[in-house]
C-alpha cells in the first residue's frame, strides 16, 4: 500500500487554493493575509508559500501551468492542483480533526476552503460530532472554579459542541 504524505496546514491552505483556481505564489500569499476568509483562519507568510508550493510540486500534488510577467520584478510561475492534488484535498477535506485543540486551525481551515470550493461540509460537520462524542461528554460537567485548566477545558469544549451544533442547524450546547 502506498503511503500517502502527510502536509502542513499552511500546505493544505496552499493546495485549497490552488484546487480553486490556478494562480501563482504571491497571488496565494496575498489570500492567506488575515482581510481574506481563509487568512482568518490560517495565515501563511509568502516565504512558506513558496516552501508549500515547492514540496506540494515535488509530490505531484501540484504542477506547473505556466509563467508570467511580475508587476514589477521577476517571472511568475503560475500553479494549479494537480488530478492527484484534488483527490488528496477531496479526502482531506472529509476526514475530522482528532483533537479539541485541532478545531481552531484544522477544522475551521477544511470549513472554509470546502465552502470556498462548493463542497458541501455535512458529512464532515457529522463525522467531526462522531469523533468529538465522548470528550464532549467528558468535559460538559462544569468543573470546580478553583481550577483554571479544568474551566478552560471545559469552556473550549462547550464553544466547540456549539459550533458543531450551530453548523449542523441544530441548537447549540447546554450546559
Amino acid at each position: 500500500m502506498e503511503r500517502r504524505p502527510t502536509l502542513s496546514l499552511n500546505e493544505w491552505a496552499v493546495l485549497g487554493l490552488l484546487a480553486e483556481r490556478p494562480r501563482h505564489g504571491y497571488d496565494i500569499a496575498a489570500d492567506l493575509q488575515p482581510q481574506s476568509d481563509v487568512g482568518q483562519v490560517w495565515r501563511v507568510s509568502r516565504q512558506l508559500v513558496y516552501r508549500a508550493l515547492d514540496r506540494l510540486a515535488d509530490l505531484g500534488l501540484a504542477e506547473p501551468r505556466h509563467d508570467e510577467p511580475g508587476a514589477s520584478g521577476p517571472r511568475r510561475t503560475v500553479y494549479a492542483a494537480s488530478r492527484r492534488g484534488h483527490a488528496a484535498l477531496r479526502r482531506w477535506l472529509t476526514q475530522p480533526v482528532d483533537h479539541l485543540r485541532e478545531v481552531r486551525g484544522g477544522l475551521l481551515l477544511k470549513l472554509v476552503l470546502a465552502r470556498r470550493l462548493g463542497i458541501d461540509t455535512a458529512g464532515l460537520v457529522n463525522a467531526q460530532r462522531s469523533q468529538f462524542a465522548d470528550q464532549l461528554a467528558a468535559l460538559a460537567l462544569r468543573p470546580p472554579a478553583d481550577d483554571p485548566v479544568a474551566l478552560w477545558r471545559h469552556h473550549s469544549a462547550a464553544a466547540v459542541a456549539s459550533l458543531l451544533e450551530g453548523l449542523a442547524g441544530r441548537d447549540g450546547w447546554r450546559e
